[in-house]
């Protein structure tokens, strides 16, 4: 067979509806909004507005969460009507591989699993630089070589990070309905942090600390740009990665209750919540201290708190963020187990990954996620992290919105017709991968290295292995 022919071989999707038939189909609205508001609502919104207001946008810095949001949206609706017609585990990597081709789905998912290996370890980071900052008042202190990275201020590895991804692997592996009624409580706790700290800053908000609202812009000492459209933009680049966590609730859409229904209102409707609430935060944030004050400042949230004279909330409020960063190992770590798990399923990676456990879950998939992301978070430092995320998922974004365009054709035909459709098609998909392919631009010079990296490694592995051993290439010789 000639490689072209290769790499473009599609799957048929009754083969996903067989192979996936074993899962349990658990989840419902409820559980998706849970798992979606979990993962977009998380570190984040606890660190990114300050940051990027200090650094890029100035006050500005909500008008760079609200066009990040616009992108986000966009690729949203796509993400809604492709797990509406084929809810498949492996999300962007199954769905490719059926419109596409076998080869641009592997690099579609290849792109998705840097993000979950990553995220995984960036979220692990950010829970134990927070949970640290709460116990040192009381005289709890970790030996600097089990609070830092390795090679960090003379680190050995992170304690609290990998045992808090311990923790939620273990969860996991007793099954999604038990993760996601412990999402649910945590969610809700969180977003009662956040509307906490929303309402109390109102207080202590000086409106001149608006003034001016786009500061003139120049080039910060390392290059980058500050105030005006061009510290906007880069302000969207650096916090894009605030708004992925939708992905992950496609990811399990083949343990969703009715699916057509469930996953667009999950993937929709957590990701409107996600964006008024980090607006809201990032108006309250900049409006309470002028936004220099939150330069490099790791916990602006608490600082703005207990600087206003609400030190108790300010406590209350990062303690309930801690907790609440469980929801964001959860979601992340559902969706990286499932789309590994379709690595397995599929040939592509060794056929273990893809064998489930005697109550029909991913579970090797999990075990080998939590693996990786512990040794990752053990040599890569924070700020590192949080520069690498979006790369990947921004490239399977690109893959997703122009794939909507081989699905239209086929819905209703070889594809069932989905329960909700993009709107303004033919226009909106062009419109979502011009979206993310201007924010990709906007990444810095490392993160795209990185991911260049990452792709070279992937394209190899596809060519050494997963492309002789694909079932779908058995199947079809």
């Amino acid at each position: 067979m000639r490689l072209w022919s290769k790499i473009t071989r599609k799957e048929d999707p009754k083969m996903y509806q067989s192979k996936d038939q074993h899962l349990k189909r658990v989840l419902t609205t409820k559980d998706f909004l849970a798992l979606g508001i979990g993962t977009i609502v998380s570190t984040a919104i606890f660190t990114l507005p300050g940051v990027v207001a200090a650094k890029y946008a100035g006050p500005s810095v909500a008008l760079s969460f609200l066009a990040a949001a616009v992108v986000a949206a966009l690729v949203a609706f796509a993400y809604a009507e492709m797990s509406s017609t084929m809810p498949f585990a492996g999300s962007a990597y199954s769905w490719v591989n059926v419109v596409l081709g076998e080869g641009f789905g592997w690099i579609a998912g290849w792109a998705l699993l840097a993000e979950y290996f990553i995220a995984l370890a960036f979220v692990g980071s950010g829970l134990s630089a927070n949970l640290r900052g709460l116990i040192s008042p009381l005289g709890i202190t970790l030996p600097k070589q089990l609070a830092n990275t390795l090679g960090t201020n003379g680190g050995w590895f992170d304690l609290i990070a990998v045992v808090a991804i311990l923790i939620v692997a273990f969860l996991l592996s007793k099954g999604a309905s038990t993760a996601a009624r412990v999402e649910d409580i945590l969610v809700v706790l969180k977003v009662i942090a956040v509307l906490t700290f929303i309402i109390v800053g109102a207080t202590a908000i000086h409106p001149e600390n608006y003034v001016p609202f786009i500061p003139q812009h120049h080039l910060n000492p390392d290059g980058t740009s500050f105030g005006g459209w061009q510290g906007i933009y880069a302000g969207v680049s650096s916090i894009f990665l605030a708004y992925i966590g939708f992905d992950s609730i496609a990811s399990n859409a083949a343990e969703a209750k009715n699916p057509s229904k469930t996953m667009p209102r999950g993937i929709l409707g957590s990701l409107i919540i996600g964006v008024i609430l980090f607006v809201a935060v990032s108006l309250v944030l900049v409006g309470m201290f002028k936004y220099s004050n939150y330069a490099g400042n790791a916990e602006p949230v608490g600082w703005a708190l207990r600087h206003a004279g609400h030190p108790i909330i300010a406590s209350v409020v990062q303690a309930v963020a801690v907790v609440g960063m469980f929801t964001a190992l959860i979601g992340m770590m559902m969706a990286g187990s499932r789309l590994l798990y379709s690595f397995g399923r599929d040939g592509l990676l060794p056929n273990w990954l893809g064998t489930l456990s005697k109550d029909n879950l991913p579970n090797n998939a999990l075990a080998f996620l939590t693996l990786i992301s512990v040794l990752i978070g053990a040599v890569l430092p924070f700020t590192t992290l949080s520069q690498l995320i979006s790369a990947g998922t921004l490239i399977a974004f690109m893959f997703v919105s122009l794939s909507i365009y081989k699905l239209r054709p086929r819905e209703g035909k070889d594809l069932p017709q989905p329960g909700f459709k993009m709107p303004w098609y033919p226009i909106m998909p062009a419109l979502a991968f011009l979206g993310t392919l201007v924010v990709f631009l906007g990444l810095d010079k490392e993160a795209k290295i990185y991911s260049v990296v990452w792709f070279l490694i992937g394209i190899i592995i596809y060519f050494a292995y997963g492309m002789n051993h694909s079932t779908l290439g058995k199947q079809k010789k």
